[in-house]
């Protein structure tokens, strides 16, 4: 057994000689020698007389035994190494190119799509072509494109040179690729890389866009399930497709027959897409629609394919139509819990459609269910906040949750981005306070109802419809579930107004923001109001600080803050907020610390010739002004010192007794007067059509 020797090992022995190791290491050596080559080589025979051999005979086979063994280096070869054709690696590749061009060229229209290609390169770079040039190209690309377009649409790479085409095509040359492509708009929207131009084609041209629809007519159902035509759909449907349009398009979610029966956008009767319309015409058709709706919608729900507008619209519809207290609410709400992850809630709160049926989810579900889907919205409350659509989601949730912990630590820690360091923090709640939508939801709790400069129509639709359903699924009281969370919110506000006072004052929405905080917050108001009264009468300002605290706005927040609450149009005065403000005595005593002019006039009566002269006004008129015997005594000795020219002075001198009412007008009041009668008279001359 062991003088036999095995096949493979020779094999072995071979290719171990092409090891590459460092010559003249005796540890190697012995290391390799140590590892025999077959066992037929590493077996030595014992002596015998017959044999004759010495010991040195013995010495001299064990070296030739490790000169066997013994390392050789790697010499890569003089010529490069040819593959089992005889080629090299660069010709094998060169012989490869070859035969993808040959193959190139043997296809339809190569000649073209490869010049045309050449001229695209040439034109994307817009900034490196000059204008001469640029009219060159894209005449020479026209004519090549001409009868040919459907040829080179369906391809990845064509594709980009009509897109290209079409971006510097004149209306004429629009209309032409129009026409050429007519009947293959579906087939393109399906593509992968076609849908590109289709989305190109819609933009700013009603007859492309008119032309694309239509032969999206009768196969909606098809398109938004396909993976590429569905976002085509979807964008055309919610950015460029007309009332009508829409209307037919969504008709075809109802069922069959109004895919096979689908209108022209050309028809002179208009169609609607208010499921309830239709149900109103043909009631006997609720069964059948209402299934066909239900299925297609559950079906690109359960496919995580949310984030269509079309789809938002279907299921507005569906809720909408379904009979309260019924099954059909139950399984439809039970549907859109089942979306663990929260991605459809979260589609739907940003899209108009989508918003309201999340606000009426939450009217209409119960705790669990409210506290589920406001779960889904975390670390989106900021974004929600700013958007359009998606803060009718936040007023949904303050109007309808009775578990105000709940709904306060679910929204108020991020919309007042309490993450944030305090500088940090500051900054983001300026920029949410100067956002006509962002001061939405930090101001909506400040009042019992919303005014309408605060709310858009829309929200405050959806406001009204969220109060009628609350009242049989809510239990507590609006005006304590109002309170609890104005507590919630309160002081936060409140401290960002005492150390951004001047950031504040700045702007329009900011004065606004700092009067109904004030008036309709609930915490210490002491820091934002001593704040407000230091400014006001501080002295050496810069120059744009000064133009700051003089413009209108500033000066209503002062007049606000004095009269101490909001005017009731009903009884014509001022709600005085409880507790009282008395901000007037705060602002009388700074005005009256201030040292007296270089004439000697005291600095009130200065405010009440200035810009902020309806402050004073405001004094007078208030009931609970402790100081105001003090200052008619001090207004009346200066009265002389007040300018008739400034409409609060004029009030100011008939609320002391000075002067008249309406007495001894000036001429600039005389003037303003007539501009006013003048402007009038022109307002209704154009609302008659004269």
């Amino acid at each position: 057994m062991a003088g036999t020797k095995r096949t493979h090992d020779t094999t072995e022995s071979n290719a171990s000689k092409k090891a590459k190791t460092v010559k003249n290491s005796s540890k190697q050596e012995k290391a390799v020698s140590s590892q025999p080559e077959s066992l037929e080589d590493d077996f030595i025979r014992f002596a015998t007389a017959d044999d004759g051999d010495s010991p040195a005979a013995g010495d001299v086979k064990l070296k030739k035994q490790k000169e066997k063994y013994r390392p050789q280096v790697y010499r890569p070869p003089k010529q490069p190494e040819p593959f089992l054709s005889g080629t090299t690696s660069r010709e094998a590749h060169a012989k490869q190119k070859a035969l993808a061009q040959d193959r190139k060229s043997a296809k339809p229209n190569a000649d073209s799509i490869a010049r045309s290609k050449k001229i695209w390169e040439r034109l994307r770079r817009k900034s490196h072509v000059p204008k001469d040039e640029r009219d060159v190209l894209v005449q020479e690309l026209f004519e090549i494109l001409s009868g040919r377009v459907k040829d080179f649409v369906f391809k990845h790479d064509a594709v980009r040179v009509v897109q290209c085409a079409l971006k510097y095509a004149t209306p004429a040359q629009r209309k032409q690729i129009t026409k050429d492509l007519k009947g293959t708009y579906r087939e393109l929207a399906e593509s992968k890389y076609a849908k590109f131009l289709i989305a190109k084609m819609v933009v700013k041209d009603d007859e492309s866009r008119d032309a694309v629809i239509e032969e999206f007519y009768g196969h909606v159902k098809r398109l938004i399930k396909h993976p590429e035509a569905s976002w085509i759909l979807d964008d055309i449907y919610r950015g460029i497709a007309s009332k009508q349009q829409k209307a037919i398009l969504l008709r075809e979610w109802y069922g069959p027959e109004f895919s096979v029966f689908a209108r022209s956008t050309n028809t002179p009767e208009e169609v609607t897409g208010d499921l309830s319309e239709i149900l109103k015409q043909n009631p006997e058709k609720r069964g059948p629609i209402m299934q066909h709706l239900k299925e297609l919608t559950n079906h690109l729900v359960q496919k995580k394919t949310t984030g269509f507008t079309i789809l938002h619209d279907a299921l507005l519809q569906y809720f909408l139509n379904c009979k309260p207290g019924s099954p059909e609410v139950e399984e439809f709400l039970a549907m859109l819990r089942d979306d663990e992850e929260g991605d459809l809630y979260k589609n739907l709160a940003f899209t108009k459609s989508g918003s309201r049926l999340v606000c009426l989810a939450i009217a209409y579900g119960n705790s669990k269910d409210r506290r589920g889907i406001m779960k889904f919205f975390k670390t989106h409350i900021r974004l929600m906040a700013s958007d359009v659509n998606a803060h009718k989601v936040l007023l949904g949730a303050y109007e309808c949750i009775d578990d105000t912990v709940m709904t306060s630590k679910a929204i108020f820690p991020e919309l007042l981005s309490k993450d944030l360091e305090e500088d940090a923090r500051e900054q983001e709640l300026l920029a949410q306070v100067d956002d006509l939508t962002a001061r939405i939801p930090l101001l909506y709790l400040m009042f019992p109802d919303a005014p309408k400069w605060l709310l858009p129509d829309e929200s405050a639709t959806i406001v009204k419809e969220v109060r009628e359903i609350r009242g049989q699924t809510s239990k507590k009281d609006p005006e304590i579930r109002r309170t609890e969370l104005l507590k919630g919110i309160s002081q936060p506000l409140l401290d960002l107004i005492a150390s951004q006072t001047k950031a504040l004052a700045r702007s329009t929405f900011g004065c606004k923001f700092m009067l109904e905080t004030l008036l309709g917050a609930i915490g210490d108001k002491g820091p934002a109001l001593a704040a407000i009264a230091s400014l006001a009468t501080e002295g050496d300002l810069p120059e744009e600080m000064t133009q700051v605290l003089s413009a209108p706005p500033f000066g209503r927040l002062l007049k606000g803050l004095v009269q101490g609450g909001r005017f009731d149009p009903s009884t014509k005065t001022v709600m005085q907020v409880d507790p009282p403000l008395k901000f007037h005595d705060l602002l009388y005593s700074q005005i009256k610390s201030q040292s007296d002019d270089d004439n000697g006039v005291p600095e009130i009566v200065n405010w009440a010739t200035g810009p902020n002269s309806f402050v004073v006004v405001a004094m007078l008129e208030t009931a609970d002004f402790s100081h105001r015997g003090e200052l008619v005594d001090v207004l009346k000795k200066r009265a002389s010192s007040l300018d008739e020219d400034n409409a609060g002075a004029r009030i100011i001198l008939e609320k002391i007794g000075v002067r008249a009412a309406g007495a001894g007008d000036s001429k600039k009041a005389k003037k303003d007067k007539e501009a006013g009668k003048d402007k009038k008279s022109k307002k209704d001359k154009k609302s008659k059509g004269i």
